[in-house]
């Protein structure tokens, strides 16, 4: 079978007809090719044409992590003051929470890891002992600070200005003397250096070891039982900082009800100073005879004991009982009463006889005649 003859395309000077607008015969509409096929050189009628996809190509790779990590790292690094502002927040504070620009502490250290934690010195008494306190200003402002001397040893400290002030982004140190006193007890002695600025307050400790003989010696006192708690005092009787440790034993008549061993309380307890000390106990006795016994101990052979005793009554059946009680000792006291003053009243004198006809006057019953069953005895010997 030969293929059909190709068919002839219209020229311009084909004479037949063209087709005009208005012509009434129908339209031919092309064929649509199977689904999923798209048509040689277009898109299927009624859709937009597909887009392109940018590739991602190894360089524009790069560059997009590249801007991501360095967003990250500048999200992460503080700025200078901000950096300043924190590392001061710890040295002192404004009331209400707000960081301080500005810090004191001991002096002598180029920086953090080689500041003090506190001062200390050693001298025996009459001595006087020199030292520095730094003041760092990390603010924008000139700073003016106040300095003084709180507690026993830093009572006995005098600065070179009471009132100084540091430029900005500045830190100068002031001298001090802390003159210990000839009547100074040996042992030690501790206190507070307080700089007071822009609404804050710092407090630096101090410590002063007096040269001489340590007497260690420590009491507890005034141990009671109340609240579901034992409360207790610790006076420092010698003249060395004391540590001290703590030994709770409760002893009830059943048997032991609480034992705690010995361990450090979180204190250090200056030569003369007396802490008042709560001890927490939830699980007393609804019923029982406890006794408390409280062992203290400090380093320098420092020991003491101390007990209270207290007794635990129900309240419901302790009212109860007291209200029988009361009900018994009334009735008891009513019936007393009844019968004392039944044995006091006289008895009403019984009425006498009349006297007999033809009776002598003044006769009756009690003078009546002996009774026959009272005659005298008969005289021996007498006949009837």
């Amino acid at each position: 079978m030969s293929p059909p003859a190709p068919r002839p395309s219209r020229t311009p000077d084909d004479p037949r007809p063209s087709r005009t607008p208005d012509d009434p015969r129908p339209r031919r509409t092309p064929p649509a090719p199977p689904p999923g096929r798209t048509p040689p050189g277009g898109t299927l009628p009624g859709r937009t044409p597909p887009v392109p996809r940018p590739r991602l190509t190894p360089s524009v790779l790069a560059a997009v992590l590249t801007a991501v990590f360095a967003a990250l790292l500048h999200a992460l690094t503080p700025f200078p003051a901000a950096a300043a502002a924190s590392a001061d927040a710890g040295a002192g504070a404004a009331p209400g929470g707000a960081p301080a620009d500005w810090a004191a502490r001991p002096g002598g250290g180029a920086g953090d890891r080689d500041a003090r934690p506190y001062v200390y010195l050693e001298g025996t008494p009459g001595t006087a002992l020199q030292d520095r306190l730094a003041v760092t200003n990390s603010g924008r402002a000139p700073l003016t600070v106040r300095l003084r001397g709180d507690g026993r040893a830093g009572a006995w400290a005098r600065f070179a200005d009471d009132t100084v002030t540091v430029p900005p982004r500045t830190r100068a140190e002031v001298p001090l003397a802390l003159t210990v006193p000839p009547a100074a007890t040996p042992g030690d002695a501790s206190g507070e250096l307080v700089a007071t600025g822009r609404d804050a307050e710092v407090r630096v400790p101090v410590r002063v070891r007096i040269g001489g003989p340590t007497l260690a010696a420590l009491t507890v006192e005034d141990v009671e039982i109340a609240d579901g708690a034992i409360r207790y005092a610790l006076v420092n009787r010698g003249n060395a900082l004391l540590r001290p440790r703590l030994a709770v034993r409760v002893e009830g008549v059943f048997g032991t009800l609480l034992d705690r061993p010995e361990r450090p309380l979180p204190l250090e307890l200056a030569p003369g100073r007396r802490v008042e000390r709560t001890e927490p106990w939830p699980d007393a006795p609804a019923l029982d005879a406890v006794t408390v016994r409280l062992r203290v101990a400090a380093e320098g052979g420092a020991r003491d004991e101390a007990e209270a005793s207290e007794t635990y009554v129900p309240v419901a059946p302790a009212a109860g009982g007291g209200l029988l009680l009361g009900g018994l000792a009334a009735l008891a006291s009513r019936a007393y009463r009844k019968r004392r003053t039944g044995r006091g009243t006289p008895r009403p004198p019984e009425p006498s006889e009349p006297p007999e006809a033809g009776a002598p006057p003044g006769t009756g019953a009690s003078h009546r005649g002996p009774d026959p069953d009272h005659r005298p005895l008969a005289q021996a010997g007498a006949r009837p």
